[in-house]
C-alpha cells in the first residue's frame, strides 16, 4: 500500500450517516521516516506529506515553494514569445489595446495583471467583459465587431478565447489582431489562426503547467514582457515593473478557479496569500473592509470573503464591477466598487438560496428522480447566475451529478449549469447530447459543464444523462469516501497540532485540507444556527472538550445525529483557529458523521 493508497473501513466505517465510505491515507513508512529526518518533522506530518505523493526530493520545495525554485521559462509556453512581442510592439507604438475577460475572479484577476503592467510602463488600456445574459461566455463576432468600432486596435482575451472559434474567424476576416491567453481544455486540432495563442492546454504546448490558472498563465506573461521589453532596452531609463508585487492577483485566480495547488502553482498560491496580506491592492483592501475582515490573507479570504464578491458582479450585477475593482489605484473607486459588490453578493445568496430551495423540493418531494443517476432540474425565471453554484451545493448534498436549469421562456431556451462527482465525466457527458442534437450547445469538463437546451427538450435530456453516465455513476457513488489523516482526541485537537499542519498550506486540489477522526465522542450542548448549521461541543475519553461546527447539515441525518446529543458518534472534519477573544485557539469543521452501530 505504499503507492498511496487508501485503508477502506477506516474505525469500521463502510458506510457514514452521508452514505460515504472512510478510508485511511497511506503512506510510505520509509519516505515517512526520510522527511522526519531531513525536515525536522513531526511523524504525524511527514506521514501527511507521504501519503500526498510528496516525494523526498521535491519536499524542500514543497514545505518552502518559492518563485525562484519553480518558475517555468516563459518560451516553454507555445506563442508565449510571440504574444510578448505582439504586446510590446503595440506599447512602443501606443496602440489601443482592449483586454476582453471572462466575468469571474480568474478572468477579473488575469485582466488586472494585464492592465497594471501596461500602466507601469505608462499606457492606460481598456477592459471588456461580456454581459453573461445578454452576451453569455467569451468572445463573439458581434462584440469584436463593437470593439474595433470603437477604436480597438488589438484584443487580448484572458480566460476565455480559446475554443471561440466563430469569433476569431470573423477578427481575421475584419483584420482585428487578437492574442489569446486563456487555460482551457482544447481538442486536438483546435487551434484557430490568431495572432498568438497561449494556453498550457493547447496540445501542443510542452510547458507542463496546465493546471495553472488564467491569472497563472498572465503572470507568466508579465515575465515573457518584462524580458522583451528588457531585451529591446526599454529599461535603459525606465524602471522595470516589480511584477512580484502583483502575486496576490495570481494568487486570487489560482484559489477561486479551484487549480491544482502543486509545483509553480502551489508557489503561486504561497507568495501571492504573502504579498496579499500587505493588501496594498486599492480594491481587495476595500473588500475587506467592506466584509468587516480583517487579518493575513488565506485561502479562507480568497475563497469565501474575497472571491464571491468579486463573482457578484458578473453573477446577477455589472459583468465588469471586478475587473476594475482589481485594477484600480484610486481608494476612493475601490470603496463605491467594493459596496456595490457586497450589495450584490448579499443579493446573489438570497437568490441563490430561493433557488436552491425549489431545487431540494423539486428533488426531494415533486419527482421521482433523487435515485437517478444524474439529477437534472429546471424551473422558469431561475436566475442564469447562480445556477452553477447551485449545482454544486446539491452536489455536495446528494453525492452525484447535477445539474440545474433556468428556462426563459420568452426566449424559448433554458441555460444550465452542472457540477459533478469525482469519476463522472459530466462534460463528455455533455458533449454526447450536443452530439445527439439535444442541446443547442454545450461542453465543459469532467467537473463541470454549462448548455443550453429548448425546455420542451429537458425530459429527453434527463433520460439521455442518466443513461450516459450510469456506469460511471455506480462506481462513483461505491467509492465515494473521505480519506482521513489522522486520529486525534478532544485533548489532543490543539493549536499546536493545527499549526504543525499549516506548514502543508495552502490547500485545495492536489493538496487537499487535512482531515482528523474523533472517534467515541460525546456530543454535548448542541445549537441549530440560522443556515442550517449545528455548534456543539465534543468530548471523548481524554476528558478533552473540542468545539465544533457543521455546515449546512440540519435536515440531514448527520446533523440530526448531531442535535439529539449523546454518545457513540465518529466524526471527521477540519481543524480551524479559533481566535475569538484573543483565546487562540481550534474548532472542528465536521464534514462527516458515522453513527458504529450502523456502519
Amino acid at each position: 500500500m505504499a503507492d498511496g493508497s487508501v485503508y477502506p473501513g477506516y474505525l469500521g466505517v463502510t458506510r457514514s450517516l452521508s452514505g460515504r465510505l472512510w478510508r485511511q491515507r497511506v503512506a510510505c513508512p520509509d519516505l515517512t521516516r526520510r522527511h522526519q529526518l531531513e525536515h525536522g518533522l513531526s511523524e504525524l506530518l511527514a506521514r501527511a506529506l507521504a501519503s500526498r505523493g510528496v516525494s523526498a526530493e521535491h519536499c524542500g520545495d514543497f514545505l518552502n515553494p518559492t518563485l525562484k525554485a519553480l518558475f517555468p521559462n516563459p518560451s516553454s509556453f507555445a506563442d508565449m514569445d510571440r504574444a510578448a512581442e505582439i504586446l510590446v510592439d503595440a506599447l512602443a507604438a501606443r496602440r489601443r489595446v482592449v483586454v476582453f475577460a471572462d466575468y469571474d475572479v480568474d478572468g477579473a484577476s488575469s485582466a488586472a495583471l494585464i492592465v497594471r503592467w501596461f500602466r507601469a510602463m505608462g499606457l492606460e488600456i481598456s477592459i471588456y467583459v461580456p454581459d453573461r445574459i445578454t452576451e453569455g461566455y467569451g468572445p463573439s463576432p458581434a462584440a469584436f465587431r463593437h470593439l474595433q468600432a470603437e477604436g480597438a486596435e488589438l484584443v487580448v482575451t484572458v480566460d476565455c478565447g480559446a475554443a471561440a472559434t466563430d469569433a476569431l474567424v470573423c477578427a481575421a476576416e475584419i483584420g482585428l489582431p487578437v492574442v489569446v491567453i486563456d487555460h482551457h481544455l482544447m481538442r486536438p486540432g483546435e487551434i484557430p489562426a490568431v495572432a498568438a495563442l497561449v494556453n498550457p492546454n493547447r496540445p501542443d504546448c510542452t510547458s507542463g503547467q496546465g493546471h495553472l490558472a488564467a491569472a497563472g498563465v498572465s503572470f507568466v506573461l508579465l515575465a515573457a514582457l518584462n524580458r522583451e521589453a528588457r531585451r529591446r532596452g526599454l529599461y535603459n531609463a525606465a524602471a522595470e515593473p516589480d511584477i512580484k508585487a502583483w502575486l496576490d492577483l495570481a494568487a486570487m485566480g489560482a484559489v477561486c478557479d479551484v487549480t491544482e495547488l502543486t509545483g509553480f502553482n502551489r508557489a503561486l498560491a504561497a507568495q501571492g496569500l504573502k504579498v496579499m496580506s500587505a493588501w496594498k491592492n486599492p480594491g481587495l483592501k476595500a473588500l475587506m473592509d467592506v466584509a468587516k475582515a480583517e487579518g493575513p490573507s488565506s485561502v479562507f479570504h480568497v475563497g469565501f470573503i474575497l472571491g464571491p464578491r468579486i463573482n457578484a458582479g458578473g453573477r446577477i450585477g455589472r459583468s465588469d464591477l471586478g475587473a476594475r475593482l482589481l485594477s484600480t489605484d484610486d481608494p476612493a473607486e475601490a470603496a463605491a466598487l467594493a459596496e456595490e459588490l457586497d450589495a450584490l453578493n448579499a443579493s446573489r445568496k438570497q437568490v441563490e438560496a430561493e433557488v436552491q430551495e425549489a431545487c431540494v423540493r423539486h428533488i426531494e418531494r415533486e419527482s421521482n428522480q433523487v435515485d437517478a443517476p444524474c439529477l437534472v432540474v429546471a424551473q422558469d425565471g431561475w436566475h442564469p447566475g447562480v445556477i452553477g453554484i447551485v449545482a454544486g451545493r446539491l452536489r455536495e448534498r446528494y453525492r452525484k451529478p447535477v445539474i440545474v436549469i433556468g428556462v426563459d421562456r420568452a426566449a424559448d431556451v433554458g441555460k444550465g449549469s452542472g457540477r459533478s462527482q469525482p469519476g463522472v465525466n459530466l462534460g463528455r457527458a455533455v458533449q454526447g447530447a450536443y452530439e445527439a442534437g439535444l442541446l443547442l450547445a454545450g461542453g465543459g469538463h469532467a467537473m463541470a459543464a454549462g448548455l443550453s437546451v429548448r425546455p420542451d427538450s429537458i425530459p429527453e435530456l434527463r433520460a439521455f444523462l442518466c443513461e450516459h453516465m450510469a456506469a460511471e455513476q455506480a462506481v462513483a457513488a461505491a467509492e465515494d469516501g473521505l480519506d482521513i489523516d489522522a486520529l486525534v482526541t478532544a485533548r489532543g485537537a490543539d493549536r499546536a497540532l493545527w499549526s504543525d499542519f499549516q506548514r502543508l498550506a495552502p490547500f485545495g486540489p492536489g493538496n487537499p485540507e487535512p482531515l482528523f477522526a474523533a472517534a467515541d465522542v460525546r456530543v454535548e450542548r448542541p445549537m441549530a444556527l440560522k443556515g442550517g448549521h449545528v455548534r456543539c461541543t465534543l468530548t471523548d475519553a481524554s476528558g478533552g472538550k473540542l468545539k465544533a461546527i457543521a455546515w449546512r447539515v440540519g435536515d440531514t441525518e448527520a446533523g440530526r445525529a448531531l442535535l439529539n446529543e449523546g454518545g457513540g458518534l465518529h466524526v471527521v472534519g477540519k481543524l480551524k483557529p479559533d481566535d475569538w477573544q484573543g483565546r487562540e485557539g481550534v474548532q472542528l469543521e465536521i464534514e462527516d458523521v458515522a453513527d458504529p452501530r450502523r456502519v
